[in-house]
Order: C-alpha cells, then sequence, then structure tokens
C-alpha cells in the first residue's frame, strides 16, 4: 500500500480525471468567454474585433449600472439582514431540547426545492388578488397596505430577496447549528459557571466560536448575490421597467434576446471580476478584525 502511495501515477490516477473536467467545463469556457467578450458578434457570422469596447459600454449603459446597483443590495441584504437572522434563529434552535430534528427538516426544506419551484409558489404568494399576503391584509382591515408587489417598482426586487432568502436560509441554519452543536460541553459548562447565560453567552460564547462558520456562510452569500439570475427571471425577468433586473438577467438578455454575445460576455467577465474583488475585499476585511483581536 505505501508503495502504490509513493507512486506519482497513483496520484495521477486520481488527479488527472477531476483535472480534465475541471479544465473542460471551468477553465475552457472562461477563457473562451474572455475572448469573445473583446469582439462584436451576434452569435452566428464571425467575431469582430472591439478592443474594450464592451466594458466601456458596460459602464455607461444606463439599464446596467442599474442591474449592478442592485446586486450591490443584493450583497448588502444578504450581509447584513440575512446572516444576522440566521444566527439569531440557530441560536434559539439550538436551545430546543424536544422536537430538534423536526425543526432542523422544517427549516431546510425550502432549500431543497428548485429555485423554479419556489419563483412559481411565491409568485402565487404575492398575487395581488389571489396572493396569501393581500389575503391576509384584507382579512385583518389592512386593506390599503395591499399591493401588486410584483407589479410595483418600489416592491419587486424587495420581493425578490425575501423569497431568495426563503429559500436559502434554511441551509445555512443547518451549518450553524452544526457548528453550535460542535461546541465542546465542558466550555459551555465553564461559560455558565461565569455568568454567561441566556443572550450572555450566545453574545460571548456561542457567536465567538462559530465565528469561522459565519464567515463561510457570508462568503457563500456574497458569491451567490452576484451570481443571481434564476429566480429573477422566474418571478419579474427584470420588471417592471427594469427595476429588478440583476447583472446576470441583462446578460441572459443581451445574449439570447438582443443577439449581443460579445456584450453580454463582457457582462459576465464584469460579474465575474466584481465577484473577486468583492471576495478579496471580504477577505482583507476579515483578517484584519483578526489581527485587531489578537
Amino acid at each position: 500500500m505505501n508503495k502504490v502511495l509513493r507512486n506519482p501515477l497513483a496520484y495521477a490516477l486520481f488527479v488527472v480525471p477531476a483535472l480534465a473536467l475541471y479544465v473542460t467545463f471551468y477553465v475552457a469556457p472562461m477563457f473562451s468567454s474572455l475572448r469573445y467578450s473583446v469582439t462584436s458578434w451576434n452569435g452566428i457570422n464571425e467575431a469582430t474585433f472591439n478592443g474594450l469596447d464592451n466594458f466601456v459600454k458596460a459602464f455607461h449603459d444606463e439599464k446596467f449600472l442599474i442591474a449592478l446597483k442592485n446586486n450591490i443590495y443584493f450583497v448588502l441584504f444578504s450581509v447584513f439582514v440575512q446572516i444576522p437572522f440566521i444566527v439569531f434563529i440557530s441560536i434559539l434552535v439550538s436551545g430546543v431540547r424536544r422536537f430538534i430534528d423536526f425543526y432542523k427538516t422544517t427549516v431546510f426544506l425550502p432549500s431543497v426545492l428548485s429555485t423554479a419551484i419556489v419563483g412559481i409558489i411565491w409568485k402565487f404568494i404575492y398575487h395581488p388578488d389571489a396572493g396569501l399576503i393581500n389575503q391576509i391584509l384584507r382579512a385583518v382591515g389592512l386593506e390599503s397596505w395591499t399591493r401588486g408587489w410584483l407589479g410595483e417598482e418600489k416592491f419587486a426586487y424587495l420581493a425578490i430577496l425575501v423569497t431568495n432568502a426563503w429559500q436559502w436560509t434554511g441551509f445555512y441554519i443547518v451549518l450553524v447549528l452544526a457548528a453550535i452543536f460542535a461546541i465542546p460541553k465542558e466550555m459551555q459548562e465553564a461559560g455558565e459557571i461565569d455568568g454567561a447565560v441566556g443572550w450572555r453567552k450566545a453574545r460571548y460564547l456561542t457567536v465567538p466560536l462559530i465565528r469561522p462558520v459565519i464567515l463561510v456562510i457570508t462568503l457563500l452569500s456574497i458569491t451567490g448575490a452576484m451570481k443571481a439570475m434564476d429566480i429573477v427571471l422566474i418571478m419579474t425577468s427584470g420588471g417592471p421597467f427594469g427595476s429588478s433586473e440583476v447583472m446576470g438577467t441583462y446578460m441572459y438578455k443581451q445574449a439570447y434576446s438582443m443577439s449581443q454575445f460579445g456584450y453580454a460576455n463582457a457582462i459576465s467577465i464584469i460579474i465575474f471580476l466584481f465577484t473577486c474583488l468583492l471576495t478579496l475585499i471580504f477577505y482583507l476585511v476579515t483578517r484584519r478584525m483578526e489581527e485587531v483581536e489578537y
């Protein structure tokens, strides 16, 4: 067995297939996208090199800038609203003594559903006439609060953010719960002896100890927010009047509705670079915070 492990060919047998798949389905398409991003191409005729025109066009395109702004809102909502809510609910559920598996399954269930199903379900919930939200508002005498949630510019994008949070919050809660249950009992008992009970325990013991997991789910939320597309296409298709457009949907429309594949590839490169930038900023901020603490 040791001879096999010392043989480079044994490593190659395991690494090469995975590396081939990675290069075929990730590296090669990325370089292909980079190649076409500097061309004018309609997907049929021969691509014509146009330098950085597509990138310049993007940052002078009002609709693209709205989509970029919406992606930033998506990130801010995920980090500053969804993540604190996830930690709060996880701490509450971790304190439950009975039916803990039932609660874990219940909160995890939405993340099992496909985005298409989630989008269709919430389109019915937001329906101005038959939707659950407006029906409840009418039942409690708040008919003036009823809205065409997905048909009004002020509420359409917020409705999408809530729907996306509903789908993925349970998945992150299960991750945080796993981290909470992994805290040694001896450490928890020592904290309780020192007076860390209730929310003091959560603030000074639980949250600091699960911080690595919180950072992971925050990073996953940031990258997920940057590549959001399917939920928007299903629920509003970027409407009304482009108010809920994100970079992914705008890229899709430029490619398959407008046949501007060169411009669409440029937008995909911008999404990639912007995601890398946000990830780098997140890494530098968290590293700086760790240095200050220690």
